[in-house]
């Protein structure tokens, strides 16, 4: 039956009148915790991202401007997907395990390699009958697991009426599994399920194996004898969706482009809430900064439908509709608009029939020239035991932790030639630091105002509480003791805590100072909590922790903190980034403070926090110590900044560090600090360098 398609679009049409336009994503998302520091992040939050959406494409006034910057800003989203450098486009080792009949076409049951041993399971359909080379489509899968008694048998089987219509409708389609849901079953979920916070450091996503994927499945169509090279197009929807963005913006051979409900913009992701309903794959490591609306325009001029429904509570109506009129600025440069469509369609996060055949109607346009209307029946012709590939699965595929190899991890670094070979090395180091680490950074920032809000004396030391704002919307304090009378300090110690050495202070100070304390969530007393205590000959002590903890502490449980530390990276952030920041500015408030002025200033923490300081004192005039109890040996323990281990290791910021700052470690591996004390061995500093124990 042939479905007219003016009466579908007003059925459409009659079914919006009678829905909102779009229902919101769960409240519980755009929740920030519940501890006093939740409503300071949620406005850090909105002001973080309203600043990457008014830049986004903000320079672009003619097409001479796109096209100037256009390169570098795909080889900085081929970085962004672990895909710089590019790796080698080894041999395929395309391998067909069988074929299903049907009565228009034929679909080959067949694996590829991307790389040696990270296994493709896919299905190609090819019409029968064939004049001459065809249009062809790569349909890459959304998360629809199939699975049966513990067996995967891929996502390719749940998707497989999209690659059905499109070979009885004269297209050859390669529809291919992703990682995390093909019959080798690997992981999209490092830091959304697993913990494994270190993919931020090596710069991983999952997004990029995925984009890797889809490269390599159009060069195995590209070798296909019955494909045109020239016609190819790509769809997918929701994961699939977000592949489809991809490989067409990094990927000139895609000629024509559908991703259904696989992006809006970082005011959906962040301040929405809508990262908390998506797996990793979904994100680039956003080490420059963009909004989402760069992603499209990198496509144009060629052909792209925007599909989406207006229920969706993953990729919302409204921003998708931002995206597309940011991007539609673009095609218009080009003078070529008819090449981009949105197509919003009623109903929720699902494959409509109404999204389906706006795409076949795409790909038929652009890549056949045909704009008649179509029939779409939706069969799913085979069983998912038809369509399985493997019958065993090989031994030696590297699927299931192909993340730990995908993105090359710095070497093992050398010690330096010569003073002036050091320099070269230290300086490269801090430049990615700059660059690719820390690039979420504010701008040049006022100097620091503090702000004394309490002050207490009691048993010969004084106590007294400031704050300062660290950058605009994120207010901190910290905590000065010292000894009673004295109005100036000779020297001060910076203590930088984590949440457990943050309860510690916190314990040790509320019998004598609870008044001076106010606002913390102070700990319950605890009856071997010993008070700190201050001789009158003491160095002054600073007591700081950085955002999230104490007073800005957001809370909520894990799943909570999980998804806050997510929208850091959205923003091209750590939260431990940001910290190192805060720390930065702890350093400036302290000696802004007239009772610190010309001290010695040093800084300690112990685990990660001692780390903080160490980045930290990399970037302030040198202090004069820096104590580090029991940290981590390498950056896959923390701290977390983003592509840190693609550059360098914490032994290697150690000896940065003692070039300017004496270093003393107290640490159980003394084996995993013996670089910084062999650079300084071999650069002759002086021993009192770097000295380390147990």
């Amino acid at each position: 039956m042939r479905i007219c398609p003016m009466f579908v679009l007003l059925i459409l049409l009659l079914a919006a009148l009678c829905r909102p336009l779009a229902a919101a994503p769960p409240a519980r998302w755009a929740e920030m915790g519940d501890g006093p520091g939740s409503a300071m992040l949620a406005d850090y939050f909105r002001a973080e991202t309203a600043k990457l959406a008014d830049r986004c494409l903000a320079d672009v006034e003619t097409l001479e401007q796109w096209q100037a910057q256009r390169e570098q800003l795909r080889r900085e989203l081929l970085e962004m997907l672990g895909l710089d450098p590019m790796p080698e486009r080894t041999p395929l080792e395309a391998t067909v395990t069988g074929t299903l009949d049907h009565e228009q076409f034929t679909v080959e049951k067949l694996h590829f390699q991307s790389r040696p041993k990270l296994y493709v399971t896919a299905n190609l359909y090819v019409p029968k009958g064939l004049e001459g080379r065809a249009p062809a489509v790569l349909y890459v899968c959304g998360h629809g697991r199939v699975a049966i008694d513990g067996v995967s048998f891929g996502n390719k089987a749940h998707y497989q009426h999209h690659p059905t219509w499109f070979a009885k409708n004269g297209y050859v389609c390669l529809v291919i599994d992703t990682i995390q849901l093909g019959e080798i079953e690997g992981i999209h979920h490092g830091t959304y399920r697993y913990d494994m916070w270190w993919w931020n450091n090596r710069g991983y996503t999952s997004a990029g194996t995925e984009a890797w994927n889809c490269v390599r499945a159009v060069d195995y169509l590209q070798s296909r004898p019955e494909v045109d090279p020239e016609r190819i197009g790509v769809t997918g929807r929701s994961g699939g969706g977000a592949y489809s963005w991809w490989i067409s913006a990094i990927d000139e051979r895609i000629q024509a482009a559908v991703p259904v409900a696989g992006i809006t913009d970082l005011t959906n992701h962040v301040v929405t809430g809508c990262v908390e309903g998506h797996c990793d794959c979904m994100y680039k490591v956003n080490t420059y900064r963009w909004d989402y609306a760069t992603v499209a325009a990198l496509v144009a001029p060629r052909a792209l439908m925007i599909g989406n429904t207006d229920d969706d509570r993953i990729f919302p109506q409204d921003g998708v509709e931002r995206l597309y009129e940011a991007t539609r600025r673009i095609y218009a440069l080009y003078g070529k608009p008819e090449n981009l469509a949105l197509t919003m369609t009623a109903g929720g996060h699902a494959d409509t029939p109404e999204l389906r055949e706006a795409a076949f109607q795409w790909m038929n346009q652009h890549l056949k020239g045909k704009t008649a209307p179509i029939e779409d029946d939706g069969q799913k012709p085979f069983t998912p035991q038809e369509v399985k590939v493997f019958d065993t699965l090989p031994d030696d595929s590297i699927n299931a932790d192909v993340h730990e190899t995908f993105v090359p991890m710095a070497p093992k670094p050398a010690l330096p030639a010569s003073a002036d070979a050091w320099v070269g090395m230290r300086d490269a180091w801090r430049t990615a630091l700059v660059e690719k680490c820390f690039a979420g950074w504010p701008g040049e920032l006022p100097a620091v105002e503090v702000r004394e809000i309490a002050s207490a004396e009691r048993g010969g030391a004084r106590l007294t509480a400031y704050e300062f704002e660290s950058q605009p919307h994120v207010r901190l304090r910290f905590y000065l003791l010292r000894p009673a009378g004295r109005q100036h300090a000779g020297a001060v110690v910076l203590k930088v805590a984590d949440e457990q050495a943050w309860r510690e202070v916190l314990a040790g100070l509320r019998g004598d100072f609870a008044e001076v304390l106010e606002g913390e969530p102070l700990p319950e007393a605890a009856g071997d909590a010993k008070p700190l205590e201050i001789g009158p000959d003491a160095p002054a002590t600073v007591f700081f922790a950085p955002r999230g903890i104490g007073a800005s502490a957001w809370g909520g449980d894990k799943v909570k903190q999980t998804q806050i530390r997510r929208r850091f990276m959205l923003l091209g952030q750590t939260l431990d980034g940001m910290r190192v920041w805060d720390v930065r500015r702890a350093i400036q408030a302290v000696r802004a403070l007239d009772a610190c002025k010309d001290a010695q200033l040093s800084a300690q923490g112990e685990r990660q926090a001692g780390v903080l300081a160490v980045y930290a004192s990399l970037f302030e005039p040198a202090l004069a110590g820096l104590r580090l109890d029991d940290p981590p040996a390498n950056h896959r323990d923390g701290p977390i900044f983003l592509n840190v281990s693609r550059f360098l290791h914490l032994p290697q910021t150690v000896a940065m560090a003692a070039e300017r700052t004496p270093v003393a470690i107290a640490a159980q591996a003394l084996e995993a600090w013996v670089y910084p004390l062999a650079v300084g061995e071999k650069l002759g500093w002086d021993a009192d360098r770097v000295t380390i124990a147990q």
